[in-house]
């Protein structure tokens, strides 16, 4: 077993990277690739950039290239869910493009001839990842100092598991979240590479999850320091989730 975690942004990822033992760097495609061993198992991160043509590059090369047989990615997303807001944690279930419309020659939002709109997340690597995020959650004040908590609202953080959609449109204004919300009212966050991933996925038969902090309410009040927020919030919570869940594969047989 061969696990990569792929993210967007470089912050997403910084503190991963430092754990990880004997790592290299190798140069594919325009990405780059850092491959490592965490307790022993390997392991590749890697940065797709944003967007779903360029997550999907980068998951093929990661199957094709690198053989990873699983994949998470990790960032940040815009809230949508009732009761999912800053800080809060969303590990997908399923996912979506929600800018998919090749009607009336197929119905909105399906893929066309996959006979389906939306792609299911491997269920126990969804599963380890909502129990990591919970072990992170109820440890909270250990893993993040005062100010960051107040900052962000970190000791209300929230573990949400379902539909999680994307597209390739940043989606910050208020008409267009509640259009998305009344299209697709299971929708818990929004963002712009886990579907695509998740597609390259099903046609590999790679198991696959997604996890998303979120960063803003994907309307007008989108998060005003969203650097900050990175570094102070979705990087860490990326490191202590995904820490969490390579500790509970790196127990299982290889």
């Amino acid at each position: 077993m061969t696990l990569a975690v792929l993210s967007a942004l470089p912050q997403e990822q910084t503190g991963l990277r430092a754990l990880l033992d004997e790592t290299r760097l190798e140069q594919h495609a325009g990405r780059e690739y850092c491959l490592g061993l965490w307790r022993g198992k390997p392991v590749v991160l890697a940065l797709s950039r944003v967007g779903k043509v360029a997550a999907a590059t980068t998951a093929t090369a990661l199957i094709e290239r690198f053989g990873v047989t699983d994949i998470v990615f990790s960032g940040v997303a815009g809230g949508l869910g009732e009761g999912v807001t800053v800080g809060d944690v969303v590990v997908a279930s399923h996912c979506l493009q929600h800018d998919m419309d090749a009607s009336p020659l197929f119905p909105r939002y399906e893929v066309p001839l996959y006979g389906q709109a939306r792609f299911a997340c491997d269920a126990a690597l969804a599963d380890g990842l909502r129990a990591a995020a919970l072990a992170v959650q109820a440890q909270i004040e250990c893993d993040f100092d005062e100010a960051v908590r107040r900052a962000y609202g970190l000791d209300a953080m929230q573990v949400h598991q379902g539909l999680l959609i994307s597209g390739d449109r940043f989606v910050s204004a208020a008409d267009e979240a509640l259009g998305l919300r009344a299209r697709l009212p299971e929708a818990l966050a929004v963002e712009m590479e886990a579907a695509a991933v998740a597609q390259v996925c099903h046609d590999y038969g790679v198991r696959f999850a997604a996890l998303r902090t979120i960063s803003d309410r994907a309307d007008d009040q989108a998060h005003v320091d969203f650097p900050a927020f990175l570094e102070a919030v979705a990087g860490r919570c990326t490191t202590l989730i995904v820490g969490r869940l390579l500790d509970q594969l790196s127990q299982q047989p290889s």
